[in-house]
């Protein structure tokens, strides 16, 4: 099926609303088809240009929506305006409840050890054990990788969410795609088992939507994110007015 799109920086960005996102991945579910969604924001776009492995990866992916408020933005300055954003962790706790409404499993892999154990054991309190196929902490070397794909793959899960930071987690579904047919759901979801469990808080809902959630992460991590944050988003504002000067030329 093909939607409309938005191209920004050399990326088909789907014009998808998270409710039609959800409808896409049951629609696959059901028809026993494969949805591999990559979310992307300003440092992700921002690194595609320079990070050919990261391009590849991201645009092998057969869903590709705005995970990012910014891009949003962008979209409007282009002249071809996203419906919103679709945000990876509130998309990731829609699609954990449809997994429980309908008897779908998850797996999770990625963030530390006692992060993503936290989250299991609140989403089995929650939902039952019966959601959860499997789950793995986000270290590992590159020659665990094949183990843990079949681990992955032979677990009976629905849907996969990977945890783990760019572009680790979008080169790895790449890799592993073929041996992942079998799993309807394949997609990264950053950081969003650390606010799930409680460990990063997550921004008020008004910085999200003037779109300074990550300025809200910046303040809790600054060392380790203020080159992904300060340094990408400049770039992905310089990058998007060149692409919008150079169309109307």
């Amino acid at each position: 099926m093909e939607y409309k799109t938005a191209e920004i920086l050399g990326t088909q960005i789907e014009n998808l609303s998270q409710t039609e996102v959800i409808e896409i991945v049951e629609n696959a579910i059901e028809s026993n088809n494969q949805v591999h969604l990559e979310g992307v924001n300003a440092g992700k776009l921002a690194d595609m240009q320079v990070d050919p492995e990261l391009r590849e990866s991201v645009l092998c992916s057969n869903l590709i929506t705005a995970d990012g408020q910014s891009v949003v933005w962008a979209s409007k300055i282009l002249g071809t305006p996203l419906k919103e954003r679709v945000a990876g962790i509130d998309l990731m706790s829609q699609l954990v409840e449809k997994a429980h409404e309908k008897g779908y499993k998850i797996y999770l892999f990625g963030a530390k050890e006692a992060i993503v154990k936290e989250v299991v054991d609140q989403y089995t309190k929650k939902y039952g054990q019966e959601i959860i196929a499997g789950y793995r902490n986000g270290y590992f070397n590159a020659s665990d990788e094949e183990a843990i794909a079949k681990n992955i793959s032979e677990s009976g899960a629905h849907m996969l969410f990977v945890a783990i930071t760019s572009p680790i987690k979008e080169n790895f579904l790449r890799k592993h795609k073929e041996q992942l047919k079998n799993i309807n759901l394949i997609m990264g979801v950053g950081g969003s088992l650390d606010v799930i469990s409680g460990m990063t808080k997550r921004a008020p809902v008004w910085m999200q939507d003037i779109g300074m959630e990550w300025f809200f992460r910046f303040l809790q991590e600054p060392r380790r994110m203020w080159k992904r944050y300060l340094v990408g988003n400049s770039k992905f504002i310089y990058l998007v007015f060149r692409q919008r000067f150079s169309k109307k030329k």
